[in-house]
């Protein structure tokens, strides 16, 4: 941290010194070597007062001219010495920012130079760390957008040329393909059309919300699917518990939980759902059964809730998602005033998130 009061010791300090030198020559060159000077001219010449104030007078005023350019050069060394560092310090930062403006977001500032600079790199290297992660999460963001749009839209296209050289005959089921893939692209528009608006701040101011009333009605939308799927799900839940939240946001976030729940959980496996009051805040507790293919391997947790980072390299349609749905729950979690978090257990897996509860 740089602070502007030891910034200014040490200036004072420093021109202090400077001072310090110069009386130190100034006064060594008129009293020591202006003194012997004079006391030699009158042992020479034994000159009367006046002369010999004049001969005093002249020999201290050239000594005094040459202590001057003395204390000069001594000052404009430190001074000198002291821009060196200064600049050589502070035109390391200046290059490296340089080298981030052009691209180049690897580029970091080495730890040298006055304490003030080493501050000030540290703070920047942290800046080019953090620019360097949004710039590896924007390309990433590119590439997995474009391929979540191609593959839809490949199918789309497939399906419609095949229609039109009547390759394939216009059945329910070709017209429900074509429906499921042009619902897919309309998911993926809502769901980046809500990280775009987090990310301006557009969201609604929160409200008192049932968090319980919230978690029975995802239950009962997403139940019938567990159903099928032969996966057990359980519910876990206090008579009331109110939040401080957007009812539709909380019903985004507990929906996209129990979807990957549901995509994630082997047949007949058991999900659980659970909440309840902790420190002032809501917790609320979406856990899995897992096998060897669905595990969740620990060196995936810091990524789970970044956009477009899934598990599940493959990409496969039946359970890959488009890897926003946690994404979006980080998102709307947080905009509350909550927290988000995952952990992999031994055959499971648990997700959870916290939302501030209004006081009594």
């Amino acid at each position: 941290m740089i602070r502007p009061r030891r910034i200014a010791v040490r200036m004072a300090l420093a021109s202090l010194l400077v001072t310090a030198v110069a009386v130190a020559i100034i006064a060594t060159g008129v009293f020591d070597v202006g003194r012997s000077t004079f006391d030699d001219l009158m042992v020479r010449h034994g000159a009367s007062t006046a002369e010999s104030r004049a001969m005093f007078n002249s020999s201290v005023g050239r000594t005094f001219v040459w202590a001057l350019i003395a204390a000069a050069v001594a000052c404009v060394a430190i001074a000198g010495f002291l821009a060196h560092r200064v600049a050589r310090s502070f035109g390391r930062i200046v290059e490296a920012a340089r080298r981030i403006a052009g691209g180049d977001y690897a580029a970091r500032v080495p730890d040298v130079g006055i304490e003030e600079a080493r501050a000030i790199a540290e703070a920047f290297n942290r800046m080019a760390e953090s620019l360097e992660e949004q710039e590896r999460m924007r390309r990433e963001l590119i590439a997995n957008t474009a391929h979540e749009l191609r593959t839809p839209l490949t199918n789309l296209k497939g399906y419609l040329e095949a229609l039109r050289d009547e390759v394939i005959p216009p059945t329910p089921e070709t017209f429900s393909s074509l429906h499921e893939e042009a619902d897919r692209l309309v998911r993926l528009s809502r769901s980046l059309d809500l990280l775009v608006e987090g990310d301006a701040g557009r969201t609604p101011p929160p409200s008192d919300t049932d968090l319980t009333q919230a978690v029975r009605a995802a239950v009962d939308l997403y139940q019938p699917g567990f159903q099928r799927a032969g996966i057990d799900l359980e519910v876990d839940l206090p008579g009331r518990l109110v939040v401080r939240a957007h009812p539709d946001h909380v019903a985004q976030v507990l929906g996209n939980l129990l979807q990957n729940a549901l995509r994630y959980t082997p047949e007949g496996g058991r999900a659980r759902i659970g909440a309840g009051l902790e420190r002032g805040h809501a917790l609320v507790e979406v856990t899995n059964t897992t096998d060897g293919d669905h595990a969740l391997p620990t060196a995936d947790l810091p990524r789970l809730f970044e956009r477009f980072y899934r598990v599940e390299k493959s990409r496969d349609r039946a359970r890959g998602g488009a890897g926003i749905g946690l994404a979006i729950v980080k998102q709307l979690v947080e905009a509350a005033g909550g927290r988000v978090g995952a952990e992999g257990l031994p055959g499971s897996a648990r997700f959870w998130f916290s939302l501030p509860a209004p006081h009594p």
